[in-house]
């Protein structure tokens, strides 16, 4: 293993000696077996709990220990590469912790650093919770490339911060370092450089720390997808969706690829059918089953390109696209995208066509916003698309989709849907129990005949939403206990 030397200690001073090695881990949590850092522990056995501060690299790689009978120091022994820059600002900026930890036979190893805000503790940054925020973020990153020169019983939420000042913003880039991607952390730089400066506009500067607010906001995985369970999955799929077996297929057959490969495959589904089947659905259980955010795309309601790849930021009132908006609300780069509607991609009414901005994205090379001005990386999108009307598609995007044709569903299909799915869920929302409201056979047959031209289910849902209502309502007010309905109350309610 590499060991790396200080070389910035200032002139004059004691040149420092790195005592640690560093090693490579992608763990999302740590343990004693696999701690963020180890430090000796040779000369005395460490608290759990230990409060102190990481040394100046001027005076050497060390953790000052704050004990009883005074200041007594520890060389670091080994650092998760990840986190070195972490401890590199910590001991820069003398910032008082207090770790957790175990002794082992190879040291001290240390599972969690927390910041101490008490006490004359030093403010860790422009925003509270900065440090569990990078602990966080650090543990979700992959291991960081290299340099081109060579127990939580008070455990804090930094989820919830974000990061939006230039100085906690600065902190962070110190901090991430090489666990960003490096097009991202050259980008940030150079927009770091603009927010601070005072030979740009004020509104440059402005729209440069929105930019590195949204940016550095977002967790930029890797491509790597963990193993996903086939049966868990079919589970999944069997509790959302009936019948479409051919659907279900095609899912765990892309299960059983990403298992193999752990990636996302290179191309993305498109669910083609009648309004109403349930093609939304798929893409939501797809989702879940992959554990990703999921946004949604209506293409219908996108007129302009602009709005997919956002305005330049000559214009004051200039803002990200949609796309690089779905990836913020995320928090991650590593998410669903469902495209609906994908048959109107191609009706544009601005300067150009929404449909040729899908492309870049369905690619998987990457994506690029005007307002961030930056590649965004796109390997772990992973695009879902619906569609009503095949023709209306045009070759080059039906060609970035593994195409699944969606029937409508049967009558009988139909009847199983309502009787199985659509009432009972409708009765467990309102609160009922499945006795009070009873659809007759021959109510449940009058109620498909009813609906016998329209496609999809919506109209079924609603209808199982208005039985329930008017069965409800008589429980209620006329203190009934059992509401059946046949086919003469349920021409009566008039459908």
């Amino acid at each position: 293993m590499p060991v790396f030397d200080f070389t910035h200690a200032p002139e004059g001073a004691k040149q420092a000696t790195c005592t640690y090695t560093v090693f490579e881990s992608n763990e999302p949590e740590a343990t004693p077996e696999k701690p963020i850092l180890v430090l000796d522990n040779s000369r005395m056995k460490w608290k759990h709990y230990s409060c102190g501060v990481f040394t100046n690299p001027v005076k050497g790689t060390t953790f000052e220990f704050e004990e009883e009978s005074g200041v007594i120091s520890a060389d670091i022994l080994r650092i998760d590469a990840r986190f070195e820059s972490l401890l590199t600002w910590l001991g820069e900026n003398h910032i008082r912790v207090r770790l957790s930890g175990e002794n082992t036979e190879e040291g001290y190893a240390v599972c969690q650093i927390r910041e101490i805000s008490f006490g004359g503790g030093t403010k860790l940054s422009a925003e509270d919770g900065f440090l569990q925020f990078m602990m966080d973020r650090l543990f979700a990153s992959e291991a960081p490339s290299p340099a081109e020169d060579g127990e939580d019983d008070d455990k804090e939420d930094g989820d919830d911060m974000k990061l939006t000042s230039l100085q906690s913003i600065t902190d962070f880039m110190n901090c991430a370092g090489r666990t960003l991607p490096e097009n991202i952390r050259i980008w940030a730089r150079r927009n770091l450089a603009v927010a601070r400066s005072h030979e740009v506009s004020p509104e440059e500067r402005r729209h440069a720390q929105r930019a590195l607010s949204i940016m550095m906001n977002v967790q930029w995985k890797s491509n790597y997808f963990e193993a996903i369970d086939p049966k868990e999955a079919r589970r999944i799929l069997d509790e959302e969706l009936y019948g479409m077996e051919r659907v279900k297929q095609r899912i765990i057959e892309t299960i059983i690829q990403i298992n193999r490969t752990h990636t996302l495959p290179a191309y993305g589904l498109l669910l083609i059918g009648p309004a109403g089947t349930g093609k939304s659905q798929v893409a939501y259980a797809v989702a879940r089953i992959l554990k990703l955010p999921w946004t949604t795309l209506d293409m219908s309601s996108i007129n302009d390109p602009e709005q997919l790849t956002g305005s330049s930021r000559i214009y004051s009132n200039a803002k990200p696209g949609i796309i690089m908006e779905a990836f913020s609300a995320a928090g991650e780069s590593n998410l669903v995208f469902i495209i609906n509607e994908l048959d109107k991609a191609a009706s544009g009414k601005g300067n150009g066509n929404p449909a040729d901005v899908l492309l870049t994205l369905l690619d998987n090379l990457g994506f690029t916003d005007n307002y961030m001005e930056c590649m965004i990386p796109t390997v772990g999108v992973y695009p879902i698309a619906t569609a009503n009307d095949r023709d209306q598609i045009s070759a080059p995007l039906m060609s970035r989709f593994a195409v699944i044709d969606i029937p409508d569903y049967t009558p009988d299909e139909k009847k199983v849907i309502f009787s199985e799915f659509s009432l009972p869920k409708v009765l467990k929302r309102m609160g009922m129990e499945k006795d009070e409201c009873i659809v007759t056979e021959d109510g449940l047959d009058t109620i498909i005949k009813r609906f016998e031209n329209t496609t999809g289910i919506r109209d079924l849902e609603q209808a199982a939403e208005h039985i329930a209502a008017n069965a409800l309502y008589q429980i209620e007010v006329d203190h009934v206990k059992q509401v059946i309905y046949d086919a003469e109350k349920i021409r009566a309610l008039e459908l």
